[in-house]
C-alpha cells in the first residue's frame, strides 16, 4: 500500500486529519516516523504558500507522497488577523486561553467583539519536488460572546458557527461535516481516489 505522510506534529490534527481520511487506500504516516525531522520556517504571507513550503520540504526529506496543510483565524475587525500567525499569535509559548484574551482585547478596543470570522484550511499534496494537488476550505462564522466548549481544539471555543447555533468546540463529530479542514481534505480524498 502507498504511503502517504501527513506532514504535521499537531496530534490533534493528526486525529482529525485520519477521520476525514479514512478510507483512502493508502498507509497514512506521520512525521513521528522521522524523529530527526526539523519543521521549516513557515514565512509566506499566505496559508497556501505556507502549506506548499511545508510539502515540498516534507517530502523532499521522507521521499513519501506528503501532504501538509497551513490553518488558521481570520478575524474581519482585526482586518484578518491572527491569519497565518494563527499559531504564533501572542508568542510561541502562548497557551489558547492567552490568545483568546489578546483577542478580545483588541477586539473591545474595536467595539466588534462579535465580528464576522473564518477559519481556513489551505493543503498542498507533493512528490518529490512536484506540487501534485492543492485545495482550500474555509467556514464562516463570528467570534464568540465568550470561550465555550470542551471538545475541538485551538481557537474553536471562540469561534460562533451560526448555523449549530453553538461554538466548533460544542458540537463534537459534526464539526468535521463543516470545518474548513474538513472542506479541504475531503477534496484531497477525493483526488487521492484518481491516484490509487
Amino acid at each position: 500500500m502507498t504511503a502517504l505522510v501527513v506532514a504535521t506534529s499537531n496530534p490533534d490534527k493528526v486525529r482529525e486529519i485520519r477521520e476525514l481520511l479514512a478510507g483512502v487506500p493508502y498507509e497514512i504516516k506521520t512525521l513521528a516516523a522521522w524523529p530527526q525531522l526539523a519543521a521549516p520556517d513557515e514565512t509566506g504571507r499566505t496559508f497556501e504558500e505556507n502549506a506548499r513550503a511545508k510539502a515540498l520540504s516534507y517530502a523532499a526529506f521522507t521521499g513519501e507522497l506528503t501532504v501538509a496543510e497551513d490553518s488558521g483565524l481570520e478575524i474581519d475587525a482585526l482586518d484578518g488577523a491572527p491569519g497565518v500567525e494563527s499559531a504564533r499569535y501572542g508568542g510561541t509559548n502562548a497557551t489558547y486561553p492567552e490568545k483568546f484574551l489578546l483577542i478580545y482585547d483588541a477586539l473591545r478596543q474595536r467595539r466588534a467583539l462579535d465580528s464576522p470570522a473564518r477559519f481556513v484550511c489551505a493543503l498542498a499534496l507533493a512528490r518529490g519536488d512536484r506540487v501534485l494537488f492543492e485545495a482550500r476550505g474555509t467556514v464562516e462564522g463570528r467570534i464568540a460572546p465568550a470561550p465555550k466548549g470542551e471538545g475541538g481544539f485551538g481557537y474553536d471555543p471562540i469561534f460562533f458557527y451560526p448555523p449549530f447555533n453553538a461554538t466548533l468546540a460544542e458540537v463534537g463529530n459534526r464539526k468535521g461535516e463543516v470545518s474548513h479542514r474538513g472542506a479541504a481534505f475531503r477534496k484531497l480524498a477525493a483526488f487521492l481516489a484518481t491516484l490509487a
